[in-house]
């Protein structure tokens, strides 16, 4: 590519199909990586219509050695940083390159704002006071915006279109992957969604509501607690697969009554047992969450984590913490807990000193009329993807069963809500679900399965070939097992031979 050519490179505001004042390459560099090879990296600011909102802040990676396609990264939580472009897909292998190493150009962006460093990762929602700045994220508007100004700088340095441009993320960068979607069926010709925040308002009045709930004198179950009742729910549930290998394969088939932790007399009289009160915050936990009212999203119910079937509250940073919700939100309280601190502060009341365990998502008040708002913004949630599908597009959509912080059953609810729409037969021609066991959050900390696929092989051979995704076997990356990667929702029963194997089950319904 043309690095050079690209420095101080102006960006015209008619490169990008949504409002902004035009971009500029802020540098340029030659990078040499032993992993990703030789590639040119360019950064750019793409600049806001209101002169007080921050930037887009974008990256591109450019290689020597391009294969005349794209990929765009999403991000994760708040966003604010751009993301790794050297890196890997969600849930992706470890026996194959990455996409830039495989002479992908790739690219994304911070999605309109950036990062305090003083707050924890991904975890700063100051950028909520500014409307154009909460669009491009919560909306989606940085991704087309990020997406056409990108391209512009991938045709200008190779004096070429890439043949395809592929989207993926997981979690925030799921929900966006469904967005591009969404709202632009044409921008991208394959998506991989890894685990999508999708419904995104709907789950934060969830962590609301749960906020509430753990922050009650008695009710949060700390780590001994917590260790306790997966150890439990796992002794009750491993086995019913067939074989027992610490997952729980099949979680709808796993009825774990957390009443048989319950102390004596429902005090809290140590770690060896569970309270009445956190006994009560596992149920809430556990379960759906319906709020009473009306919201413009036309959302009404979220449901609920898989606490009973084998998801682990543990798990470091993106678990249920280990110290009780409070205000001031601790770092140390569970990130669902502190997302929803900042989502109160800085979207809903847009006030950094409210008081989050004021709100409650039951019964909001005053403030009904803005959850509703921003309901209309953040869960813009068409599941009509049949022009997506028109347009040729594919979709890979994925989900750990043990997902401590997105609900896998969210993610199914989404599923289903598009084979509503355009039909299960039209479905199956562009969108393949799987739902991993034992797979968690983005693969944090020590999961059950660390799941791991080429998941992009797979897209390029269904969107280029035309040969859909079929006898796909996902790997765990932590001990060399594998398992078959079965269509939701089907999921894998050990039937005889080696259990560390794929061939020694089979996907049962």
């Amino acid at each position: 590519p043309d690095c050079a050519g690209l420095a101080g490179l102006a960006i015209p505001a008619r490169a990008m199909s949504l409002p902004t004042t035009g971009g500029r390459v802020t540098a340029v560099s030659e990078v040499s990586n032993p992993v990703a090879g030789e590639y040119c990296q360019v950064d750019a600011d793409l600049f806001p219509v209101d002169p007080a909102a921050p930037a887009i802040k974008l990256r591109v990676a450019l290689p020597r050695a391009w294969n005349h396609k794209a990929l765009m990264f999403g991000g994760g939580g708040f966003n604010g940083t751009i993301p790794d472009v050297t890196a890997n897909v969600p849930f992706g292998p470890a026996d194959r390159p990455a996409p830039l190493a495989r002479g992908y150009a790739t690219f994304g962006s911070d999605s309109g704002h950036q990062q305090n460093p003083a707050r924890p990762p991904s975890l700063d929602g100051s950028f909520g006071l500014n409307d154009e700045a909460l669009t491009n994220f919560a909306a989606g508007d940085a991704l087309k915006k990020t997406r056409d100004a990108s391209l512009f700088l991938i045709r200008h340095a190779y004096a070429a279109t890439p043949a395809e441009v592929f989207f993926s993320g997981g979690s925030t960068g799921g929900r966006e992957a469904l967005v591009v979607a969404q709202r632009w069926p044409a921008a991208f010709d394959g998506v991989i969604s890894a685990f999508p925040a999708w419904n995104n308002l709907a789950e934060i009045l969830d962590l609301g509501y749960l906020t509430q709930i753990l922050a009650r004198p008695g009710a949060f179950p700390g780590p001994a607690k917590q260790t306790l009742l997966y150890d439990s729910v796992i002794n009750a549930c491993d086995g019913l697969d067939g074989v027992a290998d610490k997952i729980v394969s099949n979680p709808a088939g796993c009825r774990f009554d957390p009443r048989v932790l319950r102390c004596p007399g429902g005090a809290d009289t140590g770690p060896a047992c569970l309270s009445d009160a956190q006994l009560g915050a596992v149920r809430a936990m556990s379960s759906p969450f319906r709020w009473p009212y009306r919201v413009a999203s036309g959302e009404t119910a979220y449901p609920g984590f898989p606490f009973l079937s084998g998801a682990d509250m543990r798990t470091p940073f993106l678990g249920f913490g280990t110290t009780a919700p409070a205000d001031p939100m601790p770092v140390t309280s569970g990130y669902g807990m502190q997302y929803w601190d900042q989502w109160v502060k800085y979207f809903l009341t847009r006030d950094p000193l409210h008081n989050a365990l004021d709100i409650d998502p039951r019964r909001p008040g005053a403030w009904l009329g803005r959850i509703s708002a921003l309901s209309a913004i953040e869960d813009r949630n068409n599941a009509d993807l049949r022009p997506f599908a028109r347009a040729g597009g594919k979709l890979i959509l994925m989900h750990g069963a043990a997902d401590e912080l997105v609900s896998p059953y969210s993610t199914s609810d989404y599923y289903e809500r598009v084979r509503a729409v355009a039909g299960p037969r039209a479905t199956s021609e562009f969108l393949r679900y799987y739902v991993v066991p034992g797979a968690n959050h983005a693969n944090f900390g020590t999961p059950a399965f660390a799941a791991g696929w080429d998941s992009l092989s797979a897209l390029e051979r269904w969107v280029e070939q035309g040969r859909a995704p079929a006898g796909q076997v996902v790997t765990d990356l932590a001990h060399q097992r594998t398992r078959p990667l079965c269509e939701y929702p089907a999921w894998p029963r050990y039937w005889a031979g080696d259990p560390d194997r794929a061939t020694s089950f089979t996907c049962a319904r």
